[in-house]
């Protein structure tokens, strides 16, 4: 894979409405990074084995994308919790487990990192607050999509103008899981189950993560679109912690999904 020498983020319509304009946003991808190996192109993972300074130049390129310097780019550590940091500006020190972030500050990028699980960015345009969150399948179920929501009225916005995009995440194609992972839905909830189908291998499913996130959010009642992008299906893209595990690779890369509030 050859990769340019910037970034090269996708952008959602929704979010980049004209009524958007003081938003500046990008579901970012492998492109335009500097990693190299199983890690090439736009690692921002600070979790993974990749060289630290590879990593960070590739935040730094991300913040720079964005309008922004590297330090004002805050990530958290991403737990699979349904915890919400608000976030003021940049941070120092340790990074705060955490599984999304809000904030009312400009000037400050806010991100999601994502491997296969749903990184969802919000934003109320005339409120001027955003929200970044990581959800997987243990975040989305234990409600990280709500609190996010509920963390930005906190701040001032308010429900019915809210924005959120599911970005890359792995799909319905591609998610297989077995009778325990599917009874926990249904257990937690009967009208989960349609969120499944059924799989070529015996007592398995297939799982449709991006409709279980976007009916979540709509049933929040915020306006939710999906990019519906695979991160299993395209590896030339995309980081995949499925793909690499099916592959028995040692680690796998991670890409961000980020968000700022502009100055101007």
């Amino acid at each position: 894979m050859t990769t340019p020498d910037k970034p090269a983020p996708l952008r959602s319509a929704l979010l980049g409405s004209p009524e958007n304009n003081r938003i500046a946003h990008g579901f970012f991808t492998r492109e335009g990074g500097v990693s190299d190996g199983i890690y090439r192109g736009l690692n921002v993972g600070s979790g993974s084995n990749d060289d630290p300074g590879r990593v960070r130049e590739n935040r730094r390129r991300v913040a720079e994308t964005l309008g922004a310097p590297l330090s004002h780019l805050v990530t958290v550590h991403q737990v699979h919790s349904a915890d919400v940091m608000t976030v003021t500006g940049p941070l120092e020190g340790e990074r705060p487990k955490a599984d999304a972030m809000v904030t009312a500050t400009p000037g400050v990028v806010i991100g999601a990192l994502s491997a296969d699980c749903g990184p969802v960015l919000f934003a109320d345009a005339e409120a001027k607050i955003i929200g970044a969150a990581h959800a997987g399948w243990r975040g989305a179920i234990g409600g990280i999509l709500e609190n996010t929501i509920d963390a930005m009225i906190a701040l001032g916005a308010r429900r019915d103008r809210i924005q959120a995009v599911l970005g890359p995440t792995i799909g319905p194609d591609n998610y297989e899981v077995g009778s325990e992972f599917y009874e926990q839905f249904a257990d937690a909830n009967l009208s989960y189950r349609t969120f499944f189908r059924d799989s070529a291998k015996e007592d398995h499913k297939m799982f449709d993560l991006w409709s279980f996130i976007t009916t979540r959010l709509e049933r929040s009642g915020v306006r939710a679109s999906s990019l519906q992008t695979c991160t299993y299906a395209d590896e030339e893209l995309f980081f995949s912690y499925r793909r690499s595990t099916h592959r028995k690779e040692a680690d796998y890369g991670r890409q961000i999904s980020a968000i700022m509030i502009t100055e101007q």
